[in-house]
């Protein structure tokens, strides 16, 4: 008897995962401790944890540091067909020290197992076969290979009907400024919603302004853009329609991670029928919640804690 192969995940995420060494607190400043994390890991892992059937696609090294990527996908049920290993390169890591200015991070990275994909590693089917493909700035600036897989992705995604959610997620160690404009500019004349942070899309577009800038970002070709204000929560617009959408009062210890979550929670949402103004209302609850724990991946919440958070009659699909 053939067994049916599992149904394709109706979110497909791209990009880098790598494993966190995140320093203990002041009592024990030499002790780290291991977490994972990678913005598109994240999200699939936001998406699935909301209910969502989620995919990755990346590469990880044939190392101890990928197969603990591989089980915290399958615990977060993840799939993973379209993760490959790769004998010759290394898993990603980056640590995480904490000082009078916050949060440092620390990268090892160069040369890694994710930042060799390119189109022809590609797992195309799978792709196309989803309903929402999610990339972000951070998949582009690893390498140009990655960059180029990328574009490869959204063709494939676009050809089988998929809409394509691009998160910035600007990182000016990976790439100069003029490049990456270059680059997110290209993406969002592809994409269906664009969802940077206020900061960013102030950095990319030169404007400050919220209206202003969801208008030069609408201008440039993303149908919905969601900008992310942290603790001042969101502004969303469709091209015709502009929300503002509070922040909640949560007790916040870490916000790493949270922008993330609302990706993949708006993603979630929209896959469940949601229009942009209630995905990203419920979005934006998640994100909040996801900063109510430290790290990246631990704090992630489940539907019900998002739920009981919205208010009364303005949650999901009302």
């Amino acid at each position: 008897m053939t067994l049916a192969s599992p149904a394709t995940p109706a979110i497909v995420a791209l990009g880098e995962a790598m494993v966190e060494f995140n320093q203990a607190r002041a009592e024990a400043p030499d002790v780290y401790l291991r977490g994972f994390g990678g913005d598109t890991s994240n999200m699939a892992i936001a998406a699935s944890r909301l209910g969502a059937a989620s995919g990755y696609v990346t590469r990880v090294g044939n190392d101890a540091f990928g197969r603990a990527l591989r089980r915290l996908w399958s615990d977060e049920g993840v799939d993973t067909r379209g993760v490959e290993s790769d004998a010759d390169a290394p898993t990603g890591i980056y640590f995480v020290t904490h000082g009078p200015g916050g949060h440092e991070f620390s990268y090892l990275r160069a040369g890694s197992a994710a930042s060799r994909m390119d189109p022809a590693t590609l797992p195309l089917t799978l792709i196309g076969a989803a309903r929402v493909l999610h990339l972000s700035g951070i998949s582009q600036a690893i390498s140009v290979g990655a960059c180029d897989a990328a574009f490869a992705a959204i063709e494939a995604a676009k050809a089988g009907g998929a809409r394509v959610s691009y998160d910035p997620n600007l990182r000016l160690k990976l790439w100069p400024l003029p490049r990456a404009r270059a680059v997110v500019l290209a993406t969002v004349a592809q994409c269906d919603w664009f969802l940077p942070s206020l900061d960013e899309a102030r950095l990319l577009s030169g404007l400050s302004e919220p209206e202003a800038i969801i208008d030069w970002w609408h201008r440039r070709g993303a149908p919905v853009v969601a900008l992310k204000s942290g603790a001042d929560g969101a502004v969303v617009s469709d091209g015709r329609r502009i929300e503002r959408i509070a922040g909640h009062a949560v007790d916040s210890v870490d916000a790493t991670g949270a922008g993330d979550c609302f990706d993949g929670a708006f993603a979630a949402r929209t896959v469940a029928g949601d229009d942009p103004f209630a995905a990203a209302r419920y979005a934006n609850a998640a994100a909040a919640l996801a900063t109510t724990g430290f790290g990246a991946v631990a704090p992630l919440p489940r539907d019900a804690a998002v739920r009981a958070l919205l208010v009364p009659g303005s949650g999901p699909g009302r």
